[in-house]
């Protein structure tokens, strides 16, 4: 799951390398532009909607005809901001019920270890000065214990492992989501040339 995610941030992060909008810096976006923007951007992508900060320059260009000022176009972008976040937080539901169940798999395995470590015990009490018996019980009881011991150590480890992970990626997700923000806010919001509120 992870290792898919990663994949995904770095397809995503292609988007923003696309020449959607013109190299000129005088190019200002108003609802006759904003055509040949979308059109430019179908051009070079099939699906806008498979890249998140494509999706939201669409949702707001093709809007345009219909609103009224740049507040408008910065409450689209923002809005669609949200949702991407919450898409990217709620992704992690698996991965965080798994990071939960490591562990109490963990003390399982402990548990059952412990439980075999005691009923070899209760083999050893019973062999009544027989030597070999004893040798024999007492390598099941320590047995026992290895495998209480392993699978904590193991489950922790692997907790450890996972939940590094998890926060390297998480920090990866917050940084490309952060620069879909400053992308739009640059090339979308920057660039319009609406009519503002009250005029």
């Amino acid at each position: 799951i992870l290792w898919m995610k990663s994949r995904k941030i770095a397809f995503q992060r292609r988007a923003f390398d696309l020449p959607i909008m013109p190299a000129d810096p005088s190019f200002s976006l108003s609802p006759e532009t904003a055509r040949d923007v979308l059109h430019r951007l179908h051009k070079l992508v099939d699906h806008p909607g498979q890249f998140a900060v494509l999706n939201r320059i669409e949702r707001a260009l093709s809007n345009l005809d219909n609103i009224g000022n740049t507040a408008d176009v910065t409450a689209i972008l923002k809005i669609q901001s949200e949702n991407d976040e919450s898409q990217v937080s709620s992704s992690y539901g698996l991965v965080n019920g798994l990071m939960w169940a490591i562990p109490v798999l963990g003390f399982i395995g402990t548990v059952l270890g412990l439980s075999q470590a005691i009923g070899a015990f209760g083999v050893t009490l019973s062999q009544d000065g027989n030597l070999e018996g004893i040798k024999a019980s007492l390598s099941l009881v320590t047995a026992g214990l290895s495998t209480a011991f392993d699978t904590t150590l193991v489950a922790l480890v692997m907790a450890l492992i996972l939940q590094l992970l998890v926060s390297f990626l998480q920090s990866r997700e917050a940084e490309w989501l952060d620069a879909c923000n400053e992308y739009c806010n640059r090339k979308v919001a920057g660039r319009l040339r609406l009519r503002e509120t009250g005029t």
